[in-house]
Order: structure tokens, then sequence, then C-alpha cells
């Protein structure tokens, strides 16, 4: 399945449904943290309008999730 075009506020909004939560923000960048599962590590979000494929690939491999995962909970 192929990365969807999201952005940075559409990433932060799924990952806050798989338990994340956002511990600071410098700028437009958010730094998020998983505190329910600890082999989920924390990741770092750009508040862009649309997030860069290397950045989303990224996020999903530190947060444990599929693209199937992701696209699912848009």
């Amino acid at each position: 399945m192929k990365l969807p075009v999201v952005s940075g506020a559409e990433v932060i909004r799924v990952l806050e449904r798989f338990g994340y939560v956002a511990v600071r923000q410098k700028g437009s960048h958010v730094r998020m943290r998983n505190e329910t599962n600890p082999r989920r590590l924390p990741v770092t979000v750009p508040l862009h309008d649309e997030v860069a494929f290397g950045t989303l690939k990224r996020i999903l491999r530190d947060s444990l999730l599929t693209v199937e995962e992701f696209s699912s909970e848009l």
C-alpha cells in the first residue's frame, strides 16, 4: 500500500488514537510520546501542510504502525 499524503495535524490525530500524547513543541515541531507502550519510540511530527514521505515513513517505523493501520485511522 502506498503512503498517503497527509498534514502534520492529521498525523498527530492518528497517533493520538494509538496512545501518543504531545509532550512538547518547539516552533512547528511537536514531540510525541506513547505512555501506554514503551516499545513505541517517541516521534517528532512537523506541523507542515504536507509531511514528506521519508519523514512519515520514519514516524510509522518508530511508532510500530503499518501503512494499513495508519491509513485506516485517517
